[in-house]
């Protein structure tokens, strides 16, 4: 990557605002379900107290719409990063306030504080230059280490980078490598599946990886406007009756280049989308009128674990079915157990993929698990990513 990293500024002594990807799941009772992005941001962050930086941590978490939302404080997040670097973190319980420019001003090399939510204060989201300036007044330093929000135009994003200097963190840099690896030095055969609810999220990724991919694999609710759009009766499964002719499109496109776009060939169908409905699996041309499809059936498991074994490298995105429900786990389980027996080079990448990895416990057997889902689609998508573009080049 043309951009300065953490290795490349002196930060010793200096105030280094980094802006981390924490936005982790949590249960109803406010505990974090899924440290990974916190993990992720560990060799930043260790890198920075190890040369003595004082460092000031700011993430978003989940949703709050520029308001104050009591289960969405940073408070388990600090926990669990006391508990991996082990020293104290200092959280503040504001984003922006005459206290934390007080507490700011009194820190010492290696010291971390981190802010509250970003996404309290509306501004963030309108990413509002004076807001961006007073993110900016805190630290000498900006580092960008959340890939997962690079594709968002927000103050601690981008209007920050108008006012110090901006450099990327090791995440950032090796996500963006990764990525930019899957699309120039693929080994063949590269096999990408693809699942999920809309392919509306996918399409542009489809096209640009036509220039790279062998094969794609499409399963989840994505798969039936594509089976719709060749003629087949989908039942009440997922549609997007906008992107029929789109999909029969990109059918053709890959056909012409010689390129496979595999659909399934059978399909587990449920009486209602419920969690105990009555299910079967039928061929894709016996789908019942008034059934869904809710999974990809064993012989379409079977097919894509063939393009599977003989791949060399890999990027699954999207779950093939309604995996946290037992009956519709199978093809989101087998795919998963099948990529770690491969000898691809494999990279993984959504919440809903992570989170299926990690229920069948397959994720230390994943080459790269990247912290980035919609944003990694609009990487592999050719899309440039404002808030990497905002950094200083080297």
């Amino acid at each position: 990557m043309e951009k300065k990293t953490i290795r490349d500024i002196d930060v010793k002594n200096k105030r280094v605002f980094v802006r981390a990807d924490l936005n982790v799941p949590l249960d109803d009772e406010g505990n974090i379900t899924d440290e990974t992005r916190i993990i992720s941001s560990l060799p930043t962050i260790q890198y920075l107290i190890k040369n003595n930086a004082k460092i000031i941590l700011a993430s978003h978490l989940g949703r709050p719409k520029g308001k104050f939302v009591e289960k969405l404080k940073m408070d388990p997040i600090a926990k669990a990063l006391e508990k991996h670097l082990a020293k104290e973190v200092k959280k503040m319980d504001q984003v922006m306030s005459s206290k934390v420019k007080n507490e700011v001003r009194k820190l010492k090399s290696g010291d971390v504080l981190l802010l509250e939510n970003l996404r309290f204060d509306k501004r963030e989201r309108d990413n509002d230059n004076d807001f961006s300036k007073e993110l900016a007044e805190l630290a000498d330093v900006y580092v960008n280490d959340a890939f997962g929000t690079s594709h968002r135009e927000h103050a601690s994003m981008i209007g920050i980078c108008k006012y110090i200097p901006s450099i990327m963190g090791f995440l950032l840099e090796k996500e963006l490598n990764t990525f930019f690896s899957l699309l120039k030095e693929s080994e063949h055969p590269f096999v990408v599946i693809l699942g999920g609810s809309k392919i509306s999220d996918k399409l542009g990724v489809v096209r640009n990886l036509l220039k790279v991919v062998d094969t794609i694999l499409a399963g989840g609710g994505m798969c039936y406007t594509f089976l719709k759009s060749i003629g087949f009766e989908i039942g009440k499964s997922l549609l997007e009756e906008e992107m029929i002719e789109y999909c029969k499109q990109v059918l053709d496109e890959f056909r012409n280049e010689g390129k496979k776009f595999l659909l399934p060939e059978d399909i587990v169908v449920a009486e209602e989308f419920k969690k105990d409905s009555v299910f079967k699996t039928v061929q894709i041309d016996k789908i019942p009128k008034d059934w869904l499809g809710l999974d990809i059936g064993q012989k379409t498991i079977d097919k894509y674990k063939d393009e599977i074994l003989k791949a060399k490298t890999i990027f699954w995105n999207g779950p093939m079915g309604v995996f946290e429900w037992e009956s519709f786990e199978k093809g989101t389980k087998e795919i998963a157990i099948a990529i770690t027996e491969s000898k691809a080079e494999s990279v993984v990448g959504g919440g809903d993929t992570i989170a299926a990895i990690k229920k069948y416990n397959v994720a230390d057997k994943i080459g790269y698990i990247s912290t980035g889902g919609g944003v990694s689609l609009k990487f592999l998508e050719g899309v440039k990513l404002p808030a990497v573009e905002a950094l200083i080049n080297k």
